[in-house]
């Protein structure tokens, strides 16, 4: 049996401004849609479930995030989550420039939860606060070669 990973779904409270982080950081939207009916009652598990979404790639085509931000039922906020909470914890993201793409975060007030630390000098990296509590992980690698 193949199996490969297509995408990552994030519900989120402002799909447009999900979409604005993302792809300020670099990711292309593939496209946008609004997803009702008893097809998506099924799959989700939701009764009435309606939701706007979007897919987006990154640059190199091999990743994919698809965001909803749902109409109903009515979203549920919850408390940000951390990193050492079992469950789906956090996207990461290999960037060619930390520094870049943490200003480009910040553009956004997303910062990072902590610092920004260095591993075993393979990477810089750390993770931010995005949009609607999601952590991200950035990573600049440095020994590239």
């Amino acid at each position: 049996m193949a199996i490969r990973l297509d995408n990552v779904g994030i519900a989120v409270r402002d799909l447009d401004a999900a979409i604005a982080f993302f792809t300020d950081l670099g990711l292309t939207v593939l496209g946008r849609d609004t997803v009702s009916g008893e097809w998506t009652d099924t799959a989700v598990g939701l009764d009435g479930n309606h939701a706007n979404i979007a897919m987006l790639q990154t640059p190199d085509g091999q990743a994919r995030l698809e965001l909803f931000e749902y109409l109903h039922p009515e979203p549920i906020e919850t408390e940000p989550t951390r990193p050492n909470e079992i469950g789906m914890h956090r996207v990461a993201f290999a960037v060619d420039d930390l520094d870049a793409a943490l200003a480009v975060a910040a553009r956004h007030g997303c910062h990072p939860l902590r610092g920004v630390a260095t591993y075993e000098d393979l990477y810089r990296l750390t993770y931010v606060r995005g949009p609607s509590g999601i952590i991200v992980m950035l990573a600049e690698e440095l020994t590239r070669g």
